[in-house]
């Protein structure tokens, strides 16, 4: 049976209610086209997975109060404000099938904004004493940032290896989920040993969410991103370097060459994506993400059972099934 969003929120419903309320709070200025653009940010947010993430694990290892609440919104702000420069880096014009902050209002702005985000993210922190909330936060934006120059770096050569790529992924995407969960714990004076713990468990997510990302890349989901945005920006993922590396030197060097210099032909990446189906690089790709899917569920099985802990396992599947 697929995991349902509303029914994973059921402990958490008054809590996500609060949030909402709290993160546009956070969020407030005196400039007119600030609170104008934030505005315009709150209407099209996502599902909030982070904060869900943030207040399940806070519940599984304590009781939810509000330093959750603020770490739950430091998380938030602090994401948003990446987002907002990955969109400008990208000179992406849609964000979740809207127009980008850069798009409407140009990329000064844009990078201004994100700029006032992540100071509110800090102000926040700092003004009630979050220190260790702070800190953990403050770690994943430096690794996802080092996770992203790392992509850039290797991408330019094509020649990432398996062990390169998890090290890039851990970085950029794991880091962020991993600290909701941390977060989540911390809040609620776990020990050190608990804390690590659930930031193992939201590392492991992650490394999945990412993995499952990859695939949609290969139309492994009728709906959900467009096919082949990956190797049109010649980002080297999981099922493509499996495919490579088990490729003989010509074949290789033919896929490569299609990459490097035909990656805007529709044509030539069709023949890549047949290449890596060809060659088990799904298979092994779908391989790898149950085996962090089913890592993480055995560290949330040392928890106590408790409708907070239901919820995070349906979440971490919902990460796992979710068709976009």
């Amino acid at each position: 049976m697929k995991p349902d969003l509303k029914k994973i929120q059921v402990p958490i419903e008054n809590e996500m209610v609060q949030f909402e309320l709290k993160f546009r709070d956070s969020m407030k200025s005196k400039v007119k086209l600030l609170d104008h653009i934030t505005n315009y940010i709150v209407k099209r947010k996502g599902k909030q997975m982070r904060p869900m993430f943030v207040f399940l694990t806070a519940g599984v290892c304590g009781s939810i109060n509000d330093s959750t609440h603020r770490g739950a919104a430091l998380i938030e702000l602090l994401h948003t404000a990446t987002l907002v420069h990955d969109d400008v880096v990208d000179d992406a014009n849609y964000r979740r099938g809207f127009f980008s902050i850069n798009a409407l209002w140009k990329n000064k702005i844009a990078v201004l904004v994100g700029d006032y985000l992540l100071s509110r993210g800090l102000l926040l922190s700092v003004d009630n004493g979050d220190f260790k909330l702070l800190k953990i936060v403050s770690n994943a934006v430096k690794e996802m940032s080092e996770g992203e120059l790392l992509q850039i770096a290797k991408a330019r050569k094509l020649d990432i290896t398996e062990e390169v790529y998890y090290d890039i992924i851990r970085q950029k995407t794991a880091s962020l989920l991993a600290s909701c969960c941390a977060v989540g714990a911390s809040s609620t004076e776990s020990s050190e040993e608990i804390i690590s713990k659930m930031r193992e468990f939201g590392e492991k997510v992650g490394m999945a969410f990412q993995i499952k990302d990859d695939l949609f890349d290969y139309g492994e989901d009728e709906i959900g991103k467009p096919v082949g945005i990956d190797i049109k920006e010649k980002k080297m993922t999981l099922p493509l370097i499996f495919a490579l590396q088990k490729a003989d030197w010509l074949e290789k060097k033919k896929i490569i060459h299609l990459i490097r210099n035909r990656s805007e032909d529709k044509k030539a990446v069709n023949q890549v994506i047949s290449f890596v189906k060809k060659s088990g690089g799904l298979e092994y790709a779908k391989t790898i993400m149950d085996r962090y899917y089913m890592e993480a569920l055995d560290i949330l099985k040392t928890f106590p059972e408790s409708d907070y802990k239901t919820s995070l396992e349906g979440l971490v599947s919902y990460t796992i099934e979710r068709k976009k």
